[in-house]
């Protein structure tokens, strides 16, 4: 019979609890699955290629969707084969129909994002095309720019997150160690992307006061002022950055 103490264990309080148990997981994934890790990466680096195409709203959405699904895809194999190994102590037909079952989902995922990557950026043969095609996507399509920045910033939170979090994983003993607030800095990211592409004092005000109700809140939810400052300006540094490249490059 389960005590109430581990009844209480299976349930989110609130919602944010229920995100940061997502987070969790997202990390955990992370830092202790190599196939994770490696799509993360190329992730990163398909989001920067992305910004030499002039792709349309709709290219850009098909590509976004492949990167995360595959990652989706990987996550939910990696669910799969702990809860077999959980039940499961020894050989059987049934949990490698499992397994192979999870991990076939992934080669499919995989699968489509190779075909998506083969019609998104293989359709222009010449590199001076590929070359020209960079200026008119960051000029025209500005909010293109800002989705990739926030992508970024997403990333390298979960990267950041991942670094401080290696060694907890690792020796099981939990730490109380320095981690930047990534809801402030995906706040502050995004405050600086609207702020850069509407200029209006009024909208940028309004955003302000969103992002810095988001940092009050992480405050109340004990973490330290020094996290969410570094959060946030992690957030604006590399909007800032990505902005600020794409300007040297005009």
């Amino acid at each position: 019979m389960k005590t109430k103490q581990g009844d209480s264990r299976l349930y989110n309080k609130n919602f944010l609890q229920a995100v940061n148990n997502a987070v969790d997981g997202i990390i955990y994934c992370a830092t202790t699955q190599t196939n994770i890790t490696k799509q993360l990466i190329l992730g990163t680096i398909v989001m920067i290629l992305s910004l030499f195409y002039k792709f349309t709203t709709s290219e850009f959405l098909c590509l976004t969707f492949a990167v995360f699904f595959v990652i989706f895809a990987e996550m939910v194999n990696t669910a799969i084969e702990t809860i077999v190994d959980l039940l499961v102590d020894t050989y059987h037909p049934k949990a490698k129909i499992a397994k192979d079952v999870g991990a076939g989902a992934v080669v499919l995922a995989a699968m489509n994002a190779i075909i998506v990557a083969y019609f998104l950026f293989f359709k222009e043969t010449e590199l001076s095309q590929v070359a020209d095609s960079l200026l008119n996507a960051l000029v025209t399509s500005p909010f293109h720019l800002a989705f990739v920045a926030i992508i970024i910033t997403l990333i390298a939170i979960l990267a950041m997150k991942g670094a401080f979090k290696k060694k907890e994983l690792s020796n099981g003993v939990k730490q109380d160690n320095f981690m930047p607030s990534g809801q402030s800095a995906l706040a502050f990211a995004t405050l600086t992307a609207i702020w850069i592409n509407s200029k209006n004092l009024v909208v940028f005000c309004l955003s302000l006061i969103l992002s810095l109700v988001v940092a009050v809140n992480r405050l109340n939810d004990k973490k330290t002022f020094a996290e969410i400052l570094f959060g946030g300006f992690m957030g604006v540094l590399v909007v800032v950055l990505v902005y600020g490249l794409t300007i040297f490059k005009m």
